[in-house]
């Protein structure tokens, strides 16, 4: 799972996956912006089959909050 939202975060924020990892945030990636965090949303959702409510979109923002988020959905 985490290879996979490394991977969607790299394509939609457009940024190396080197650069990604445990850390990542809307605070230090710079181009996690309000539009790129809706379509981080909607890849998410299409590679991993889930629909999130409103209130776990509003706290995707990190990749461990992404993690911990999405394993609540695909249990």
């Amino acid at each position: 799972m985490e290879k996979k939202i490394i991977k969607i975060l790299s394509n939609v924020l457009e940024v190396p996956q080197t650069d990604l990892g445990e850390h990542s945030s809307q605070v230090n990636v710079a181009n996690w912006d309000s539009l790129n965090h809706m379509k981080l949303v909607v890849a998410l959702e299409e590679e991993f089959g889930v629909k999130f409510k409103d209130e776990d979109i509003l706290e995707l923002q990190s990749f461990k909050l992404i993690k911990f988020i999405l394993s609540k959905y695909l249990k």
